[in-house]
């Protein structure tokens, strides 16, 4: 029985197998497992992929010795500070074998604050796979009182695994004084041979010369090979100088290379390199045979450092050593092995030298956005006619940590400029998400408050000196017990009662009573001043702002032989920058009806509208954007809404002011969950959590680390009692909404962006694999449903008068499905573009038996189809893109749209 695995030699992957027989590769694991001295209390990350031979040493040290591993998804590890909290925050990792790019990519800061610390758990690191750092950058690496003790190992794949091993002493580590900062390689392993030869073949014991490696059992078997004679040893291609009985690595022949006439060993350049305190880490590569081209990773944030650099080499390095140019780069790209990627450094340079000579700065909005369309398609290798869809994602369409550099420096030349945190933007956020964030950064919108307050005024019809959001009608003469029905997407209704005390103000709007309940044939017309927004409007999803009034109000029509819908418009909102987020419908039923929408935007903005007239009750200004839909508390008084500034938000529904708000680990885009019994509210958070929040209470009853992000909103079941959590990390969690613990747990290849919805005996959600999966309530899989495409759109569960329940989902292969609960299909329909929202069933009337589905479509369409057979009855096309789900309530349709404005339409029978 042997390993099979590829070898990777320099920067390019070449066609060689490497068998790997069991009695190669034991010698490693037994010699290691001694060095480091492993035992049942360790913990080990396996940093190194399957396809790396390391992966084995990794895998049996752990097994052999009873610790723990650790093994992480690839796209954890693109993200140096969220792989750092999972390692020694979360998992505690005591022994790590990894490359030095792996490392280096953490910066110095962090290593120092979080990872190399004096109460760190890491115990061992041991580095290889590539040559290992200077002293001086090691010791840099350090925080002050660290005792993690450090190893370097060496070896190639075609003697699998690792050759020689060197543990740096500790009182080298603090001597400063010692010019020599080079590490040797160290001493043989268990069973191995080492032998140094110069260039005529002979052996040599002082001096330089090239590594052989074997012993009589280290033999692998490359490509085809069937026979290898015992002792065989393997030329390295790797250049040593012994000295004093210790092997120093001078790198490979071909990193020796003649310029200006003189022979020139990179791997000296990169040492002295290394030496300097403005480095954190670096690359060198001679380009073409013509330039040497040096990549740093700087130590600090100050101005000029690549010129800085470039002085001091001059300093210490002879002229025919100096780099023609020193290019920074937030980080080190490396391949699935973790070693550099030379290849994608240069592609890196020369995407640098294209966008200088082929693009000047962007002068707007709709530029950006086609010159960010040419930037992608170029570094993902994508045919020039493709066209980007907004919610594309990096990493899921063939990104990885290198090409996302390559991005990050083409934007940045775009641009002419450095914009906060935009790798972390590119890593785990949509194409529209990263031009929003472009937008933000080089576009603000100019005097949006004076704007906004206009706007204000407009529709609430105040003086400058009025407060509209501190308004109320007299308080009630006695206790009242409320009505409050809440509207969700996916059609998703929850009623309960609400206590009004003789003292307190009541939810109803501030607003006369006729002015809420005026007819559908009295609503305001589409204002002149709005639709002078919308043709003035400067953005690249803005595709119909040349549209007249009539093309924006009125939808095309279908008819059937059932009959026909229409809708129009009754009024529309500007929220001052996209909405994404679905609306939350409340119903108050008192003697004059209060329907309020509350939903927010990527402007920071939290608003309250009334439903009837489009007015604005009240907003609140939130400490960042705002993808979350609203949810309402058991109690009546509060919405709940989570941002991405980390914090849940509970805001009082009359007036919209801040009653509590509770700091997560990261951004909070799920939607919260109300268990309307004991009136917990659970959200999740990008921090990989779980949260049980008491309003009342204002506290945290519980928090369920959930291995991943939890991007969607929770489900609950009321019997049996079970909450459900889906997250970015491919699991279904089914935890007691009590305590957390989990009950059981289902894991996919790909994430679940969408959200759990519970059936009568089950609970469904769809993946990214294309699959909608059904499960019972003890975690058995009843059934999976096969699209064609990613989905992204959460189930809508709905009864049926000739089955027991239907279940309408939406999918990225342009398709709307219908499937009953056994998982048959029912009907689908095809609509113009990629369905990432809730479908919403709903009968338009009482007198109407007819059920209607209204989904939207990501290209700005609203389809209303027939439920039970899934004709088309009409459309509305918005201006400009749409990701908000619709919600319903009578036959008034709430969505919002990707053009900042929240829209209301009216559905009614056409003549």
């Amino acid at each position: 029985m042997s390993c099979l695995c590829p070898t990777h030699f320099r920067d390019h992957w070449v066609a060689k197998i490497v068998q790997v027989p069991h009695a190669c590769i034991i010698p490693n694991i037994l010699h290691l497992r001694s060095i480091f001295q492993v035992s049942s209390n360790d913990i080990l990350f396996m940093a190194s992929p399957l396809t790396f031979d390391p992966s084995v040493v990794e895998l049996f040290i752990t097994l052999s010795s009873g610790a723990s591993l650790l093994i992480l998804p690839p796209c954890v590890k693109m993200v140096p500070n969220k792989l750092s909290d999972v390692l020694f925050s979360q998992h505690k990792v005591t022994v790590l074998q990894a490359t030095p790019t792996l490392i280096t990519r953490f910066g110095t800061s962090l290593l120092q604050s979080k990872i190399l610390t004096a109460d760190t758990s890491l115990r061992v690191l041991a580095l290889g796979g590539e040559a290992f750092p200077s002293l001086v950058v090691v010791r840099n690496w350090r925080g002050k009182g660290n005792q993690t003790q450090f190893f370097n190992l060496y070896g190639i794949t075609e003697v699998s695994c690792w050759a020689t091993c060197f543990q740096i002493p500790e009182n080298n580590m603090c001597d400063t004084s010692n010019s020599n900062t080079v590490v040797p390689l160290g001493m043989p392993l268990l069973g191995t041979m080492v032998e140094v030869k110069d260039s005529d073949g002979h052996l040599i014991n002082e001096g330089e010369g090239q590594v052989f490696l074997g012993g009589r059992k280290r033999v692998c078997f490359i490509d085809s090979e069937l026979i290898v004679a015992c002792g065989t040893m393997r030329a390295t291609g790797d250049w040593v100088i012994v000295k004093d009985s210790h092997m120093y690595y001078k790198g490979r022949r071909d990193n020796h290379v003649k310029r200006h006439g003189k022979q020139l060993n990179l791997e000296t350049v990169v040492q002295a390199v290394e030496n300097l305190s403005l480095v954190d880490a670096c690359a060198l590569t001679y380009y073409k045979e013509q330039k040497l081209i040096l990549f740093i990773v700087a130590a600090s944030q100050q101005a000029d450092v690549g010129k800085d650099v470039y002085r001091d080499l001059l300093k210490h390095l002879p002229a025919h050593a100096i780099p023609d140019e020193v290019m920074l780069v937030k980080s080190l790209p490396f391949t699935s092995h973790g070693k550099i990627d030379t290849k994608d450094l240069i592609a890196l340079y020369e995407s640098k030298i294209r966008a200088a000579e082929a693009h000047t700065e962007v002068k707007g909005e709709n530029e950006l956005w086609e010159s960010l369309q040419t930037l992608w398609k170029d570094i993902l290798d994508l045919p020039t006619d493709a066209v980007i869809a907004a919610e594309s994602l990096f990493v899921f369409s063939g990104g990885d940590s290198f090409k996302s550099l390559r991005l990050l420096e083409g934007i940045e030349m775009l641009t002419r400029r450095k914009i906060p945190e935009l790798l972390e933007i590119i890593l785990n956020c949509s194409f529209i998400e990263l031009y929003n964030h472009i937008i933000a950064m080089i576009f603000p919108y100019k005097n949006m408050e004076k704007r906004n307050s206009c706007l204000k005024r407009k529709f609430t019809g105040s003086s400058e000196t009025e407060n509209p959001h501190t308004k109320y009608i007299p308080a009630y003469e006695e206790n009242r017990v409320l009505n409050v029905t809440a509207v969700h997407r996916g059609s998703h209704f929850l009623s309960f009662n609400v206590d009004v005390p003789k003292t307190s103000t009541s939810s109803v709007s501030h607003y006369d009573s006729h002015d809420s309940f005026r007819p559908p044939s009295e609503a305001s017309p589409l204002n002149t001043t709005v639709v002078i927004n919308l043709k003035d409007k400067e953005g690249g999803l803005d595709q119909a702002m040349n549209n007249s009034v009539s093309e924006i109000s009125w939808l095309s029509k279908n008819t059937s032989d059932t009959g026909s819908f229409m809708l129009k418009l009754r009024w529309m909102l500007d929220t001052g920058k996209c909405v994404d987020a679905s609306p939350l419908l409340l119903i108050t039923e008192t003697e004059n009806l209060c329907q309020t929408v509350y939903i927010g935007s990527h402007s920071h903005r939290m608003q309250a509208i009334d439903m009837y007239s489009g007015k604005i009750k009240w907003e609140r200004l939130l400490g960042d954007r705002i993808e979350s839909s609203a949810a309402v508390t058991k109690c009546g008084r509060f919405i709940v809404v989570g941002c991405y500034d980390r914090f849940v938000y509970f805001l009082a529904v009359t007036t919209g002011e801040i009653f509590w708000m509770f700091a997560t680990g990261d951004a909070v885009k799920s939607c919260a969950a109300v268990e309307p019994s004991s009136g917990l509210v659970f959200v999740g958070s990008h921090d990989h959590h779980i949260y049980a929040l008491d309003c009342e209470s204002k506290s945290c009853v519980w928090k369920q680390h959930c291995r991943g992000t939890v991007f969607s909103t929770p489900c609950l079941n009321a019997s049996p009692r079970r909450l459900y959590v889906a997250t970015l990390g491919s699991q279904l969690l089914a935890l007691n909404p009590d305590n957390g613990n989990v009950l059981w747990k289902y894991s996919v290849d790909k994430p679940f962006f969408a959200s759990p919805r519970c059936t009568p005996g089950s609970v469904c959600i769809g993946s990214v694999d294309g699959s909608l999966y059904s499960f019972s309530h003890s975690g058995q899989k009843l059934w999976n449903f096969s699209t064609s495409a990613p989905i992204f759109s959460s189930p809508c569960v709905v009864d049926s008068p000739l089955q027991d329940y239907r279940i309408v989902f939406g999918c990225y292969d342009n398709f709307v499905y219908c499937l009953d609960g056994k998982g048959h299909l029912l009907w689908k329909f095809e609509t113009s573009s990629r369905v990432y929202s809730t479908p919403f069933v709903f009968n338009p009337t009482d007198e109407e038996r007819r059920s209607l589905v209204a989904v939207t479509s990501n290209d700005g369409k609203l389809w209303i189809l027939d439920a039970e057979k899934g004709i088309l009855m009409t459309t509305f096309c918005f201006p400009g893109e749409t990701f908000s789900s619709p919600v319903v309530w009578g036959n008034l349709l709430i969505v919002g749209c990707r053009n900042d404005f929240v829209y209301c339409l009216e559905l009614s029978r056409s003549e």
